[in-house]
């Protein structure tokens, strides 16, 4: 079974690595696999604003006419962990993630978690930028209607 999975935060690069997720998926006809994490801090205003973000992104990607799972991570598993786990029992093609710029020190160390999952998944791995609009996985259902973005 193909599929591509990607791990998705709500900030600018988990929605950067999303988009291209989706963009991806859609041209392949291939499922995605969205392993959204709470570990960043990211969900931190209460149990209710991650069950809200997972549900707007199946929204978007149901739109977009893209087959989905979405699911938080493990609570008690890191979150490398989880997004090679994830890719290994989907027998996923490729890992998308999305990475933050970096302080010109911060440019000598590449996250922990990304380099973990660079070095340590069973198949290729694609890193995204952070674009600086706040683009979302509804444009590619846009676009897929004929609209404009």
């Amino acid at each position: 079974m193909s599929a591509i999975v990607v791990g998705y935060v709500p900030k600018p690069e988990g929605r950067a690595a999303l988009r291209r997720a989706a963009e991806e998926a859609k041209l392949r006809g291939v499922r995605l696999v969205v392993v959204h994490s709470e570990h960043t801090g990211a969900g931190a205003d209460g149990p209710e604003q991650p069950n809200a973000e997972l549900d707007l992104v199946r929204k978007q990607l149901g739109d977009a006419g893209i087959d989905a799972e979405v699911r938080p991570s493990a609570p008690d598993v890191d979150v490398a962990e989880d997004l090679i786990a994830a890719a290994e029992n989907s027998g996923a093609d490729f890992i998308v993630i999305g990475l933050r710029r970096r302080s010109p020190v911060g440019k000598l160390i590449l996250g922990s978690n990304a380099q973990r999952i660079l070095l340590d998944a069973p198949c290729p791995v694609l890193a995204v930028k952070a674009e600086d609009a706040d683009d979302r996985v509804g444009e590619v259902a846009r676009e897929n209607r004929g609209g404009t973005t």
